[in-house]
C-alpha cells in the first residue's frame, strides 16, 4: 500500500517494540517516518532518529522543531512512548504515580502540543494514542498503569472534540499485552516469570500474547488518509480479551 506517500510521521518510543513496528509499517506504506525515543542507536534506514524526552518540554520542542525542519511538515503523530507499573495502591510511592503518569499521559500532551502548529497545516492530519484494555479492564497488580491508560482513553476523546474543526483526527488503540521487550522486562520483576507469562498468554481468548505487528496495522489503519471518517475511536487490538468470555477446552456447553 502507499497510503502514506508524501506523508510525514512521528513515532514516540520507536526505537524498539510496538513503536518500531508502527515506525516500520508506515514506513513501508510510504511515509517518511521520524523516531523520537531516548535511545536511539537502533533506528535503521528508512527511519530517521530523533533524540527525545517525552517528559521534558524542552527536549520534545527541539525534536519537533528538528522534524519539521528535515522533513518540512508533519501529517500524524504516533503517542507510543510509554511505561509500565505493578502494584496495587498500596505499592507504588507517590514518586511512581508521578513519573508513570509523567510518561503516559502528560508526555502525550507534551508532544503533541508541540506538533499541533504543524498537524493544523496538514491536509490528513491525524494522531493515534497507545491506550491499553487496562483502561477498561480490571486486571490484577496493575493499579497505576491502569489508571494512566484510563487517563489516556479520556484524553483521546477530548482530543478528538477540541481539534475535529481542525481538520485533525484523534483515536487510540487498545492492545491487550503484547509480546515486546517492554513485557519481558517487567516478567524479569515476578518471582515465576515462566508462570506469569503463560498467564499472560492465557487471558487473551486467542490464548496468546498479541504481535507487535497487529498493533502497528491497527495503527496504519487509523493514521491512514483512507479512513477520514475514523476519530473519537477506541480501537480493541486484544484476542477478544475485553468481549469474550471462552469456555476452557473440554468444558459442557
Amino acid at each position: 500500500m502507499s497510503d502514506f506517500d508524501g506523508l510525514v510521521a512521528v513515532v514516540t518510543g520507536g526505537a524498539s517494540g510496538i513503536g518500531l513496528a508502527t515506525a516500520q509499517t508506515l514506513a513501508a506504506r510510504g511515509a517518511r517516518v521520524a523516531v523520537l525515543d531516548r535511545a536511539t542507536e537502533s533506528v535503521r534506514h528508512p527511519l530517521v532518529a530523533f533524540e527525545a524526552d517525552v517528559t521534558d518540554s524542552s527536549s520534545v520542542q527541539r525534536a519537533i522543531s528538528s522534524v519539521a525542519k528535515a522533513f518540512g511538515r508533519i501529517d500524524v503523530v504516533v503517542n507510543n512512548a510509554g511505561i509500565s507499573a505493578v502494584g496495587t495502591v498500596e505499592e507504588n510511592d507517590d514518586a511512581e504515580w508521578a513519573r508513570v503518569l509523567d510518561v503516559n499521559v502528560t508526555g502525550m500532551a507534551r508532544v503533541t502540543a508541540a506538533a499541533l502548529p504543524w498537524l493544523r497545516q496538514s491536509p490528513s492530519a491525524a494522531i493515534v494514542n497507545l491506550c491499553s484494555v487496562a483502561a477498561l479492564n480490571g486486571l490484577p497488580q496493575r493499579a497505576l498503569y491502569g489508571a494512566s491508560k484510563g487517563a489516556v482513553l479520556a484524553l483521546t476523546y477530548a482530543m478528538a472534540t477540541d481539534h475535529i474543526a481542525e481538520g485533525i483526527r484523534v483515536n487510540c488503540v487498545s492492545p491487550a499485552t503484547v509480546a515486546t521487550p517492554f513485557v519481558e522486562r517487567m516478567l524479569e520483576g515476578f518471582a515465576d516469570p515462566v508462570g506469569e507469562r503463560a498467564a499472560l498468554d492465557a487471558r487473551q481468548a486467542t490464548g496468546r500474547m498479541v504481535q507487535p505487528n497487529e498493533v502497528a496495522d491497527a495503527i496504519a489503519f487509523l493514521a491512514s488518509p483512507l479512513s477520514g471518517s475514523v476519530t473519537g475511536t477506541a480501537l480493541e487490538v486484544d484476542g477478544g480479551m475485553t468481549h469474550l468470555r471462552v469456555r476452557p477446552a473440554g468444558e459442557r456447553k
